[in-house]
């Protein structure tokens, strides 16, 4: 499922797209929602993306039509897997290195994979209410971010 990114200004959409709420809800993929966390982690260093990232999305979310519930919407433990993630990727490459060659590298990651946490956490646990809401720590195996990317051997 990987995709390509033919410039920054494609990740700049995608962020200040979530941002303004203006990115079309069809545009809000798996790999939308890695650029969006890059494009933040990049040119908003000084936001707490762990506390502010959940309110984003929850208002993107909404201003799309999807409603944040127990069934849907918004998911606590997978939004922050992801972040911690994609931080660990972001931090391994060289500075500089333009914004859409670092996406489309993660998404040729194991994190192209949309059911990548399932190495960590169950089906049953990954998706429960508690898991939606709160961060739940994994039931497989510990989480490790840098193992995640696929920065080092599982």
């Amino acid at each position: 499922m990987p995709t390509t990114f033919d410039s920054d200004a494609d990740i700049d959409r995608i962020g200040l797209g979530v941002i303004y709420r203006t990115l079309p809800k069809a545009e809000w993929t798996h790999a939308a929602h890695f650029a969006a966390a890059l494009w933040l982690m990049r040119h908003r260093p000084d936001w707490r993306l762990e506390a502010r990232l959940p309110e984003l999305i929850r208002a993107y979310n909404a201003a799309t039509g999807v409603p944040n519930t127990d069934a849907g919407g918004y998911h606590e433990t997978i939004t922050l897997a992801s972040l911690a993630a994609a931080r660990a990727f972001l931090a391994a490459q060289r500075p500089g290195r333009p914004l859409c060659e670092v996406a489309t590298a993660l998404l040729e990651s194991p994190l192209g994979r949309s059911d990548w946490p399932l190495a960590y956490w169950s089906k049953t646990s990954l998706f429960s209410v508690a898991a939606r809401r709160a961060w739940v720590e994994p039931d497989l195996k510990p989480f490790d971010s840098a193992e995640a990317a696929g920065l080092q051997a599982g």
